[in-house]
């Protein structure tokens, strides 16, 4: 998603991050905020390919049984962050584990520890998912992230996360299959060209 940097605001007492953070999505109905590497960051609403990407990369993990007793899969939930005292993200898909809603940690956001993938499907600032989110995900250690860029149309697969990113990263274009590790809970293999296909802006 496009993100764009928020300053804070001038006053006697300093919001925190998470003030400032919880007070523009409030008056931002439909924009996903985000607190990355110290950064609050706003994504403005997402159009329609982007939508029909997620929607398209669902059918899979849903017809591998994903969303069941031993995980679910779910779009936009918060995953805390260890990079900063306030971090966290809202992913554009997860696949979690079952009991994720035994987990919370502060401000909406759940247990790193829980998450099995993470997906973005990128908008204009495609930059950020391309990262600081690598970063900001291999720190959580979520094993697999996984990348729809549209503007260059591929799908990334990172695993094996350390400490400044992930070790394992592999690109795949259309005409091709991207399987995921069976570590997220079954055999998955994401068809690109149908992914590209749906994500892709007429304008």
């Amino acid at each position: 998603m496009s993100a764009a940097a928020v300053e804070h605001p001038c006053d006697d007492e300093p919001e925190t991050l998470l003030e400032t953070a919880n007070r523009l999505t409030e008056r931002l109905p439909g924009h996903r905020v985000e607190i990355i590497g110290g950064l609050v960051t706003v994504a403005p609403p997402p159009d329609g390919p982007h939508a029909d990407a997620l929607t398209t990369l669902m059918v899979p993990f849903l017809s591998a049984g994903l969303h069941g007793e031993e995980s679910r899969v779910l779009q936009g939930i918060g995953l805390w962050l260890p990079g900063g005292p306030e971090d966290y993200a809202i992913p554009d898909l997860t696949i979690v584990d079952s009991d994720y809603n035994e987990r919370p940690i502060a401000n909406n956001s759940y247990d790193p520890a829980c998450f099995r993938l993470v997906l973005e499907v990128t908008s204009g600032n495609y930059q950020n998912d391309l990262r600081h989110k690598v970063t900001a995900y291999a720190q959580a250690k979520v094993p697999v992230y996984v990348i729809v860029d549209r503007k260059h149309g591929r799908v990334h697969v990172l695993t094996e996360p350390l400490p400044a990113g992930y070790d394992r990263h592999e690109v795949y274009a259309p005409g091709q299959q991207a399987p995921l590790p069976a570590s997220i809970g079954a055999e998955v293999s994401l068809d690109v060209d149908e992914i590209v296909r749906a994500g892709r802006s007429k304008r």
